[in-house]
């Protein structure tokens, strides 16, 4: 496997794509029915940078910590929507209580809303490995 080169002139880390970033997150928190309170604990964040960053007053770049959690986040929106490609049922699984030993029962919601970086990678983890079956 060959690795991935980056641009060395791409920052995620600048203003601009931090905002393009957080408008992309608030439009999945749309069609996922988060609450702000279940958009601060995916973020990681305080509420007052949350209400700062919805509010668009974001005047520097995201750090990596946040950076990530983003990057979990959109690919679970994008496994969702392959997996799923009826937009609907994608954003509705996101709620649905799973079978999976990984959920016990419960929602991947829930389990996404746990806090920690690791629950959002595991959900996206195991989303990969669902797609995976399909080869």
């Amino acid at each position: 496997m060959q690795a991935a080169t980056v641009n060395p002139q791409l920052d995620l880390t600048n203003v601009e794509a931090s905002q393009k970033a957080l408008r992309v997150f608030f439009r999945i928190a749309i069609a996922w029915g988060l609450s702000n309170a279940d958009q601060i604990t995916l973020l990681g964040t305080t509420r007052t940078r949350f209400l700062v960053w919805k509010g668009g007053g974001l005047r520097t770049g995201l750090d990596n910590g946040t950076l990530e959690r983003l990057s979990l986040i959109f690919g679970i929106y994008s496994a969702l929507l392959a997996l799923l490609p009826i937009p609907e049922r994608a954003n509705a699984w996101i709620r649905k209580r799973n079978s999976a030993p990984l959920f016990g029962g419960e929602s991947a919601l829930k389990r996404m809303l746990g806090g920690q970086v690791s629950d959002l990678y595991v959900v996206r983890q195991y989303l990969d490995s669902q797609r995976e079956g399909w080869s």
